[in-house]
């Protein structure tokens, strides 16, 4: 890897924070699509929309090809967990609870995967990574519990579906960390979109038989926001994160994740008129401290700018 001139350098942070904003009101997206939907019939016509769309603009690069069979192993189990569990579970979710509270929980999603390489790649955790954690869960115990104001006993359905949705995509990196070394990234979220949004919408058929009855009555304005969703949060933003993850590191593009929840915290307020407390707040920032400790983030971004400033880093790449 070059190193990267400051303007190159600055264009690629400006595409981050374009992607995670995507992300960010893709929560809002999603939580107006499926309250003006049935929940899972849209969200499988929603993924292979992001699916086709990936597929295109991987044609235009040159980068499609048939996996092996290894691959298609790897990559059937990662769709099950990373598309068909993900998007099935946040479309109940969101459609059962706010955007906010939404939108902050799935800003565990760094955490979580954290937890998941732990227990299933034997990664090293840290006094660091422990606390952040712990800082985490803290977080969402404010957000779904003290700002409901009834503990326990109040916690929404729709709260606990969305930190499965999270749970479930975390455990798919494992099955897509496994196969990364061979087959593109984003080749391989071409296959699983398009794989996941075939099996949701099976599901959708069983469990919402009338599902499309409803398709032809949305409005013109709500299949806007539904091609927005697809083809610029879920296709073009993850292509653009995992360009980013080989022009700058790892470490650099998931500071930029934290962004989300901010960006989800702000779309409530001004397209669905939501309420944010101080649970919020004090959510928010527990949640941001213990994703910067405990994904390791911070701790790998202080060492490559420490080996940087060395004489003997000069000329010499970090690989991640």
């Amino acid at each position: 890897m070059k190193k990267l001139i400051k303007t190159e350098k600055f264009q690629i942070y400006m595409l981050l924070v374009f992607a995670m904003a995507s992300w960010g009101f893709n929560v809002i997206a999603t939580k107006i699509i499926v309250t003006s939907f049935k929940p899972i019939t849209i969200t499988s016509l929603r993924v292979f929309t992001a699916g086709i769309c990936v597929f295109i603009i991987l044609s235009f690069l040159k980068k499609v090809r048939l996996p092996t069979k290894k691959e298609a192993v790897y990559i059937t189990i990662a769709c099950f967990f990373n598309v068909v569990c993900h998007h099935f579970f946040l479309s109940m979710g969101l459609s059962k609870t706010t955007a906010s509270n939404g939108g902050l929980i799935l800003g565990l999603s760094p955490l979580l995967s954290t937890i998941v390489a732990f227990i299933f790649l034997k990664d090293r955790v840290t006094l660091l990574k422990i606390i952040g954690i712990l800082f985490g869960l803290t977080g969402v115990a404010f957000i779904v519990m003290i700002g409901n104001k009834g503990g326990i006993s109040s916690i929404s359905i729709g709260d606990i579906y969305v930190f499965l949705s999270i749970f479930t995509q975390a455990f798919s990196f494992v099955m897509i960390k496994k196969i990364s070394p061979t087959l593109d990234p984003r080749l391989m979220t071409g296959y699983m979109l398009v794989m996941g949004s075939i099996i949701l919408f099976i599901i959708s058929l069983i469990k919402e038989p009338h599902g499309l009855a409803d398709i032809p009555h949305g409005s013109f304005g709500v299949w806007m926001i539904f091609l927005a969703s697809a083809i610029i949060a879920t296709a073009m933003g993850h292509m653009i994160y995992n360009s980013s993850i080989g022009k700058v590191g790892v470490a650099e593009s998931a500071i930029f994740i934290n962004l989300n929840p901010f960006f989800s915290l702000v779309g409530a307020v001004l397209f669905l008129n939501e309420k944010i407390s101080l649970s919020h707040v004090y959510g928010f920032l527990f949640i941001l401290v213990g994703v910067l400790l405990g994904s390791g983030a911070l701790e790998e971004f202080l060492h490559t700018s420490r080996l940087k400033k060395k004489p003997f880093y000069r000329g010499k790449v970090k690989n991640f």
